[in-house]
């Protein structure tokens, strides 16, 4: 790992998979164009009101998160490695009006504070996703309690970590969850519908839940809650039964349940 260039690996990996995304039917954004919302219900009753409120959303992708935290209301400014990525949130603010209350930035999240010349905000979003490309949880967690004015506030929501050590038949344990070490894989396919990658490789990393809390205490945040979820949004292993009415993704009636997601919230106390 050491000798492994993980940013420009995962950077080149991003860029290309922005076009597939933004073309996918999983991404959907003719029907984002059109008014849908790309939050999950639990992340909009959890962080609440955010009308007024400067919301920064680090690793932000295409933007749709972040756009839709702007039609709530929220003057929004989302940040990704991915000038791809960033180029399509761009045109995708612009096709909706929402360019008057939202901005995109092209940054890796380790430099991100002095890319937005240490603006502060209100709120620190992170979806989905997220953390698996991010080495050092300190170093993350140090840029967000800096990106925070104080009294604002972390809200997190993120694949569990437990679902990682899974077969993929969902019924035993297979992968090592304290495996912190990263792992260098090489995928055709990005896990939209699409065409192949050319730049295949990635480096990920698995961060233990108490790792994650850690790392936020020690930044100085008060967590206010942890939620774990008993659903996620695709179908990580077989044995998973998606759900008719909301389109969650549950281990079957009768089957012990364990946390497919988690949800945070942690607040940076006023000095």
């Amino acid at each position: 790992m050491q000798n492994v260039d993980w940013l420009q690996l995962n950077r080149d990996n991003w860029d290309e998979r922005a076009a597939i995304h933004s073309a996918s039917h999983f991404y959907d954004l003719p029907g984002f164009r059109a008014g849908a919302c790309a939050l999950r219900p639990f992340e909009i009753a959890e962080l609440g009101d955010v009308t007024d409120k400067r919301l920064v959303h680090l690793q932000c992708h295409m933007g749709q998160d972040t756009l839709s935290w702007a039609r709530r209301g929220a003057h929004v400014t989302g940040v990704d490695f991915s000038a791809e990525a960033i180029t399509i949130a761009r045109d995708l603010a612009k096709d909706t009006g929402l360019d008057d209350r939202a901005r995109f930035v092209v940054s890796d999240v380790y430099n991100v504070a002095a890319t937005l010349a240490n603006e502060r905000f209100d709120v620190v979003y992170t979806g989905l996703g997220a953390l698996v490309w991010l080495p050092d949880l300190a170093q993350w967690a140090a840029v967000v309690a800096e990106l925070l004015n104080d009294g604002g506030s972390l809200y997190l929501a993120e694949f569990h970590p437990l679902t990682h050590t899974l077969a993929e038949d969902g019924r035993e344990l297979a992968h090592d969850y304290f495996d912190t070490s990263g792992i260098t894989e090489d995928f055709a396919y990005t896990y939209t519908d699409g065409p192949p990658l050319s730049s295949t490789v990635s480096v990920q990393w698995q961060h233990p839940l108490g790792d994650v809390i850690t790392a936020l205490a020690q930044a100085g945040l008060r967590i206010e809650f942890l939620h774990e979820h008993p659903f996620t949004l695709f179908p990580q292993c077989s044995v998973l039964e998606r759900s008719a009415d909301t389109g969650e993704y549950r281990f079957p009636v009768g089957r012990p349940q364990i946390p497919l997601m988690y949800s945070l919230r942690a607040t940076k106390s006023p000095r």
